[in-house]
């Protein structure tokens, strides 16, 4: 197995793949049907693989040399404390948009409400909406999801991992939810926001993310305005947006917001210290 990890870790490194040390190991484990510390286990006392699950190891580290996205290799994607299922057709949800949810559980446990309504326009995987719904398990969720490629993967994380408590709308968020307009606590959306003639660096984002999930015209903001009009209509007096946006959104986001007539406007650095959401107040 040490063999093994470090021929694979050499072939990720010369096609440029990130953290090859890692993804190295989580493909060991996947093909293993083990956790990446029990892989380090058996690193340690030197276990063998079988043939089979190395040439099963080859086949996935050859397609992960092409830059095919680790997390569509193994079926899954690690968000908080959920598994998610992704695949071709679903954006595969990022570290830094798990401290933008962190905003809105917090929020949606703020409010004073026995049973507070978020809503997550434009659900992708349900990420958002399935962490809302277990991490604050008094409130009432709505994923309302457009893509019918991705709609797939919503439904099966949705019926895997939420409750009872969480209900999954197939529709555009432009329009969706009206029965639900000026009585919902807190709206939340990770909208497609990349120029469209900005190319993402990363191939593994550019080849296989869905490009309706990723582009939002020439400026990346034309779902973001959508979405103000429509989180207008959704929010109670005082309910909170909260978007996720690109490091240098920002300013037009809150120039965006303050124009359709939003408060409170306030932005949030991730982890790197780059913008990465704006809230605002209705």
């Amino acid at each position: 197995m040490r063999h093994l990890r470090e021929e694979t870790v050499t072939r990720l490194a010369a096609a440029g793949v990130p953290d090859p040390e890692v993804d190295a190991e989580l493909l060991l484990g996947h093909v293993l049907g083990i956790s990446r510390g029990g892989v380090q286990a058996k690193l340690v006392v030197g276990a063998e693989v079988p043939d089979a699950e190395v040439a099963t190891l080859d086949g996935l580290v050859a397609r992960r040399v092409r830059r095919e996205p680790l997390q569509h290799l193994t079926g899954r994607a690690a968000f908080r404390s959920l598994e998610l299922r992704v695949g071709p057709g679903v954006f595969v949800p990022r570290p830094e948009t798990e401290q933008v949810t962190e905003l809105a559980v917090e929020a949606l446990r703020a409010v004073a409400a026995p049973e507070p309504v978020a809503v997550d326009l434009g659900s992708g995987s349900g990420a958002i909406a399935i962490a809302l719904a277990t991490e604050v398990p008094h409130a009432r969720v709505y994923a309302v999801e457009k893509s019918d490629d991705a709609i797939d993967w919503t439904r099966r994380n949705v019926e895997e991992l939420a409750g009872p408590n969480l209900t999954l709308v197939h529709g555009d968020l432009a329009d969706a939810l009206p029965e639900l307009d000026g009585g919902v606590d807190l709206v939340i959306s990770n909208p497609p926001y990349v120029p469209d003639e900005a190319v993402p660096r990363d191939p593994e984002v550019w080849l296989h993310d869905p490009a309706m999930a990723l582009y939002g015209g020439v400026d990346g903001l034309d779902v973001v305005r959508v979405l103000s009009q429509r989180a207008l209509r959704l929010l109670r007096p005082g309910g909170l947006l909260v978007i996720e946006h690109g490091e240098l959104q920002a300013a037009p986001i809150a120039a965006l917001l303050a124009g359709d007539g939003w408060r409170g406007i306030s932005h949030h650095r991730d982890l790197t210290a780059r913008d990465r959401a704006t809230t605002a107040l209705r």
